[in-house]
């Protein structure tokens, strides 16, 4: 870990600078990492361009993707109560809360009260009680570990590797389902002065999930005066939230860059085209389409199983890169650059 003297973050509101680059810490929710992803040590984590020719790649070859089937307990009673299965939108809005309560935990705090819920749990005797009190350390032993030890849900350093250079200047971005809109902000500090549109048809997401975002949480990005590295916050971008379905948009073609995460893989094969094609609607010629996806791998799976009651609201699948992007290019795009990193996948394509 890098030893330059961090800021006191409960002093300042925005408590990094171009003084602490290369420095990484953690806060009780989060890690903070003004590290460059150029480095041999994260460079392990990224994979880039690892398919010369989508144009020869079949479904035959790279299979389908991996369909995570163990739903939340809040779904299942919802479903029980009301007798029929969930709809979209609702399964949406219980996934936000849940997903965002996780990300407001002080988590050294939340570890040694579980842990000792569990010690009392073992004096009663009862399984029930016991196994509960277990399932609640090993979700925030393995949340801990996954978003706050290892950066794996927002991870900064692999989401600058694959967004980095695009031809773009002042670019307009528009984020299609983009709960609390970090990669659209991370992009915002790669490419200075863009407008960002974030888009999501559940309100909790702009006044909870974005409206909350810690405005002492510093992006890594660009100076347009000296071409260096800067430090940006959620204050300093040109963010315009829209609460709406995509379906409904009339934006029209644009958006230098059309942005999803974390969609195309919560709906099944006979709707992906239209997903794809949301992407289409709103891009300027030889403009970019952004998607990532989580990635398919046994530590993926793992925590789709141990984090069910807080991440499975939703269908779900878990795809490779290839899979991802043979979806992308048999909807009409043009893979410009595709790779994987902790935890996700990435393809950046163009309009064909």
């Amino acid at each position: 870990m890098n030893t330059a003297k961090p800021v006191n973050a409960s002093r300042l509101e925005q408590p990094y600078s171009e003084r602490q680059l290369g420095l990484t810490e953690l806060t009780p929710s989060y890690r903070v990492d003004l590290r460059p992803h150029k480095d041999k040590a994260y460079e392990r984590f990224i994979r880039v361009n690892t398919v010369k020719d989508w144009s020869q790649l079949t479904w035959e070859r790279v299979g389908k993707p991996y369909e995570v089937r163990t739903m939340s307990e809040a779904r299942k009673q919802w479903e029980q109560e009301h007798e029929k299965a969930m709809d979209a939108k609702t399964s949406w809005t219980y996934f936000n809360k849940a997903f965002h309560e996780w990300f407001d935990k002080d988590i050294p705090k939340e570890i040694s009260g579980d842990q000792s819920a569990f010690l009392k749990s073992l004096a009663t005797f009862k399984p029930s009680e016991i196994r509960a009190a277990l399932g609640d350390v090993a979700r925030i032993h393995l949340w801990n570990y996954v978003h706050r030890i290892q950066d794996g849900v927002w991870d900064p350093r692999g989401k600058r590797s694959l967004f980095e250079g695009l031809n773009v200047t002042r670019p307009r971005i528009l984020f299609l389902g983009a709960a609390e809109g970090y990669e659209a902000m991370q992009l915002a500090a790669l490419y200075p002065g863009a407008e960002v549109v974030l888009v999501d048809y559940d309100a909790y997401c702009k006044t909870v999930r974005h409206g909350e975002f810690p405005d002492s949480y510093p992006f890594l990005g660009s100076s347009t005066s000296t071409g260096g590295a800067k430090v940006y916050y959620k204050p300093d971008f040109n963010i315009e939230y829209v609460v709406d379905d995509v379906r409904n948009l009339s934006f029209g073609k644009t958006f230098d860059i059309v942005l999803s995460v974390g969609l195309l893989e919560h709906f099944p094969d006979t709707y992906k085209p239209e997903v794809v094609d949301w992407h289409r609607r709103f891009l300027k010629d030889g403009g970019y389409a952004i998607f990532t996806t989580p990635r398919n791998q046994w530590k993926s799976r793992l925590f789709y199983v141990i984090m069910a009651d807080i991440m499975n609201h939703t269908y779900r699948e878990l795809m490779t890169v290839e899979q991802m992007g043979l979806y992308i290019y048999e909807n009409g795009f043009d893979i410009i650059r595709h790779g994987y990193i902790k935890a996700h996948n990435a393809v950046i394509a163009q309009v064909r």
